[in-house]
């Protein structure tokens, strides 16, 4: 657990850039698939007490870890969810999702974003943030994916890019469906 909340984490992970270019809006809904121990789920929920936030993951430990999280903290509108590999079983329709070092994880991606449209309000937007091939950090070289590719992978799920960034190690690209 302390992998993932590690201090120092957050100067090339820059969680305050990333959060303001979700774009959040007033009372949003925002689900953060691939939550673990709450990185940033956590983050966002402080930073928009107003919105509801779902803290998405498939593994039992994460989720219960996150749920005792957001309680311990007075986090009440942090919801951990229990998600399926192909589906991330989200509550209701939400206006952001955000996936962190997550991406390269799923399988069958296109299907998986084709599928999470309908979990998606009018307006919505996908972030994925993932690692640069070159990065000193992250996965093995052979589990990253170029923004390029993602950009292929969402198009054929529908999706189309509106926005793109760069971190110290990793890329942040926005979807909008088409």
């Amino acid at each position: 657990m302390a992998l993932f909340e590690d201090p120092e984490r957050d100067a090339w992970q820059k969680p305050a850039e990333v959060i303001a270019a979700m774009e959040i809006p007033p009372g949003g809904k925002v689900a953060d698939i691939g939550a673990a121990t709450g990185y940033f789920p956590v983050r966002i929920a402080r930073a928009h007490p107003d919105a509801t936030v779902y803290g998405v993951d498939i593994e039992p430990d994460m989720v219960r870890y996150l749920g005792e999280r957001a309680e311990k903290e007075g986090l009440t509108h942090l919801e951990a969810v229990l998600g399926e590999p192909a589906d991330a079983k989200l509550p209701e329709p939400v206006d952001r999702v955000l996936l962190v070092d997550t991406y390269h994880h799923l399988a069958e991606r296109p299907a998986y974003f084709r599928k999470l449209a309908g979990s998606l309000r009018p307006g919505a937007r996908v972030i994925v943030v993932d690692f640069k091939l070159d990065s000193p950090m992250g996965p093995s070289r052979e589990h990253r994916l170029t923004p390029e590719k993602v950009g292929e992978e969402m198009a054929t799920a529908g999706y189309r890019k509106v926005g793109e960034r760069d971190l110290p190690y990793q890329y942040v690209l926005s979807f909008e469906r088409t």
